[in-house]
Parts: C-alpha cells; sequence; structure tokens
C-alpha cells in the first residue's frame, strides 16, 4: 500500500506561480514513476507530468512544457510540481499519482491516488 499526501494548491493570478508538493508514504520502492493529473471543470482527467525515481527521467503534456517542472526530495521522498506562467486554462483539480515501471501518461495505468488538491487561476 502507497499513501499519497498532497498539498500547494490554491488561487493565484494568471502569470503567477503556484508549487505542488506529494509525499509518498508506505511501502515504495526505486523503480517507480510519480505523476500529475488534472481534471479541470467539465473534462476528463487529463496527463501532466511524470517522473520516473530511479533514472530521473521527466515527461510532460504539451500543454504544460516550458512552463511546469517535475522534481523531486529523496530524503522527504516527495515529488514537486513548480508550476510557472500559469493560465486561466490551467485550473483544474490536481492529483498526484503513482505506479511501478515506466511513466504513462493513461489514468486508469496508475493504482496510487492523492485525494486531489484545487488549483484555480483567475484571469
Amino acid at each position: 500500500q502507497v499513501q499519497l499526501v498532497e498539498s500547494g494548491g490554491g488561487l493565484v493570478q494568471a502569470g503567477g506561480s503556484l508549487r505542488l508538493s506529494c509525499a509518498a508514504s508506505g511501502r515504495t520502492y526505486s523503480d517507480y514513476t510519480m505523476g500529475w493529473f488534472r481534471q479541470p471543470p467539465g473534462k476528463e482527467r487529463e496527463f501532466v507530468a511524470a517522473f520516473m525515481w530511479r533514472s530521473g527521467n521527466t515527461n510532460y503534456a504539451d500543454s504544460v512544457k516550458g512552463r511546469f517542472t517535475i522534481s523531486r526530495d529523496n530524503a522527504k521522498n516527495t515529488v514537486y510540481l513548480q508550476m510557472n506562467s500559469l493560465k486561466p486554462e490551467d485550473t483544474a483539480v490536481y492529483y498526484c499519482a503513482a505506479r511501478f515501471g515506466p511513466a504513462r501518461m493513461m489514468t486508469s495505468m496508475y493504482p496510487y491516488w492523492g485525494q486531489g488538491t484545487q488549483v484555480t487561476v483567475s484571469s
């Protein structure tokens, strides 16, 4: 069992920044991926970014490339999503997720999920 605890959501103006955190606990292993997904109002949940813990490889959705950065803190077993140049279109509930193996973009491939945190970007 893996538990994921998220924090960092909130309300920001367009052009501003937020940093989301996701701390993992329980039984975790080096060969796993932590990722971020989001669900905008009225839309399906979509892939945002993923981080391969062991290799350090990252993957980003085209919509956030150059603006969002995923990183890790090994001591805290935590993954961060630094979100810069935020747009109103980034407004969504953001979810942290984890899976064993390489990064994937389908939500069904991630068995472990956080509770979600609301990010609202005002225009």
